[in-house]
């Protein structure tokens, strides 16, 4: 749950910060409309919110972060044993540095070599992804149980864990938009299309990001419906300034906070009612992230969780969202499609690691 206790705050860096602590079963419907207009607003105004007092324990964030870092302090060759498989159609398993590009480039873009060009800069940042195992679209690629004894068991349990905070955001979502349903968007969603994604940032020279030869993470919005992103206390998020077009602001870590923010499918499903805000991950704010001669930066760690529909939900306009006045702006689409069409950018194809 988040730190904050009974203590009202609703601004943290320039990013809104939404308090839970008042949503539970047994809440009066008034509660619940309360905090569904903040998170509403703060997703119509900046995209990205923090969430705190949500329904995930800080032992067990603590505990997250602590098999995480047992897994990138892997040997390599052992790191290896679960390697995602080639081509961007899968996302699971062991995603060495360099080996995925993030652009905010959507797919269908008219530049053959795009995909080509925007990996002449690499991405110095290494992830593990992990899915439901009953989803066989995107079968799960586990290390075997001797290299890390207990991280399968335990990831699945958060992987679950993560979806059932997930349903209470949705459903808040949903009030907020003034849909008659809460439950709107659950059909939708049945939790096996998630995805439960490890980052590890390792120290890099500072001056190789300052002069763009390396990056961390470069600007791009998310795809799907909503991300829920679990950070250490590093530092270095940045998330589009709403009020600066162009330019970044630090989204600076706020203890078992969740930072939530609004997808590109989601933005595209409300008819722009909701942002989907660029997003990126640079250097550390502070001086104290630094060491040694080379200004070396410190390590980095975060927890995404990517809430998708199922592949084949025709995604068209939320009925709250559209009028007379307000037209659909998009053609429904089904989210396999969407997502193949985003993906192919961010991995290389078969045949370009074959050649």
């Amino acid at each position: 749950m988040g730190s904050l206790g009974n203590q009202h705050v609703t601004n943290h860096g320039g990013i809104p910060v939404v308090d839970f602590a008042a949503w539970t079963d047994s809440s009066l419907h008034s509660e619940k409309e309360q905090i569904a207009s903040e998170l509403i607003h703060a997703c119509q105004t900046v995209g990205f919110v923090y969430v705190v007092n949500h329904r995930i324990p800080h032992e067990t964030l603590q505990e997250a972060f602590a098999w995480s870092k047992k897994l990138f302090d892997l040997k390599q060759e052992d790191k290896m044993l679960a390697p995602h498989p080639p081509g961007h159609a899968v996302h699971r398993g062991y995603s060495w540095p360099g080996l995925e590009k993030v652009s905010n480039n959507m797919g269908d873009e008219a530049d053959p070599d795009l995909a080509t060009k925007l990996r002449q800069v690499s991405d110095i940042k290494e992830s593990y992804e992990i899915g439901s195992d009953d989803y066989s679209d995107q079968p799960n690629v586990w290390l075997p149980e001797h290299v890390l004894p207990g991280y399968r068991e335990f990831m699945t349990n958060f992987y679950w864990h993560s979806w059932e905070n997930a349903k209470m955001i949705l459903r808040a979502m949903a009030i907020g938009l003034s849909l008659d349903d809460q439950d709107f968007f659950l059909p939708y969603h049945t939790g096996h299309e998630n995805q439960l994604r490890l980052l590890h940032y390792p120290p890099v020279p500072a001056a190789n990001i300052e002069e763009g030869s390396m990056t961390r993470m470069d600007a791009h919005s998310d795809w799907g419906t909503i991300t829920m992103l679990f950070q250490d206390d590093c530092g270095g998020l940045q998330i589009g300034d709403p009020n600066k077009p162009g330019q970044f602001m630090d989204a600076q870590p706020l203890q078992d906070a969740i930072v939530l923010n609004v997808g590109d499918l989601l933005q595209r499903w409300s008819n722009d009612t909701l942002k989907s805000s660029l997003h990126r991950v640079t250097l550390p704010p502070r001086q104290d992230r630094f060491t040694g001669d080379e200004k070396l930066t410190r390590a980095r760690y975060s927890i995404p969780y990517f809430v998708g529909p199922v592949g084949n939900s025709r995604i068209g306009t939320v009925p709250s969202c559209t009028d007379e006045k307000h037209p659909s702006k998009y053609e429904p689409i089904t989210w396999d499609d969407y997502r193949l069409m985003r993906g192919s950018m961010q991995y290389e194809s078969k045949e370009a690691l074959a050649a």
